[in-house]
């Protein structure tokens, strides 16, 4: 089975918010927290039989490995993702590229973290952004553009292969191969700005520090499960 997109609505001329594990796990934490604060309702998800089989579980509800939101409000659709998307990129991008001729999207806004070396003490995190379209509007915000830098993923397969729609990326630096909230606050910042979505991103700090805790726990999981599958095929052949 390839990817499939499955769609319970189908709101028209939205922004689409993307965000993928990563350096930082900045995307997943930023989509997370956009989705709780904007009262975003699942309104879709992405199926295959070649994701892992992982989902979350809070508030007694399941969180599936790539799920469709929306904030109604804001008429922004936010793509959430919990798992590793490895080997499936490419099909993730024609997906998204299915995606958005649904929805007639307007603009996708991806989230990446951008790793840098370790220093011993951080004082400032910065954040770039790549636009063909709106690079007057990121500027006016005090965004910098990234210039110099490597691009892969998901974001990287809708940089090569977005068809007719404005894509935006929003990076971040981070220092770290863990949850890193800080870099995820300072993303809401930007987005608060550029989208005018009225956020107090201030307290995301303490928030993040929740979801840090959270999705750190679903990769030891995910980790530990990955590492017992293997065990379980490996005791079949033995």
């Amino acid at each position: 089975m390839d990817m499939e997109l499955e769609l319970t609505k189908r709101p028209k001329n939205v922004i689409l918010i993307e965000g993928f594990p990563g350096f930082g796990l900045i995307g997943t934490i930023t989509t997370e927290f956009l989705i709780e604060h904007l009262k975003a309702e699942q309104i879709g998800r992405i199926k295959s039989n070649e994701l892992t089989p992982l989902v979350a579980i809070h508030d007694s509800e399941v969180i599936e490995p790539l799920g469709i939101f929306y904030s109604e409000k804001y008429n922004i659709v936010i793509l959430h993702a919990l798992t590793s998307l490895s080997g499936l990129e490419w099909k993730l991008g024609d997906v998204i590229n299915e995606l958005c001729k649904q929805l007639q999207v307007k603009e996708v806004v991806s989230i990446e973290g951008v790793g840098t070396p370790l220093m011993e003490e951080v004082k400032t995190i910065n954040p770039y952004y790549y636009s063909k379209t709106n690079s007057k509007k990121f500027e006016s915000i005090g965004v910098k553009p990234l210039k110099e830098g490597i691009v892969i993923g998901v974001t990287g397969a809708l940089l090569l292969n977005i068809k007719s729609t404005p894509l935006s990326c929003i990076f971040v630096e981070t220092h770290s191969k863990l949850p890193d909230s800080r870099g995820a606050a300072k993303v809401i910042e930007v987005l608060d700005k550029y989208l005018g979505l009225k956020i107090d991103y201030k307290p995301l700090l303490k928030k993040a520090e929740q979801f840090e805790k959270k999705l750190a726990g679903l990769i030891e999981q995910s980790q530990t499960t990955s590492v017992q599958q293997k065990e379980k095929e490996l005791s079949y052949l033995g």
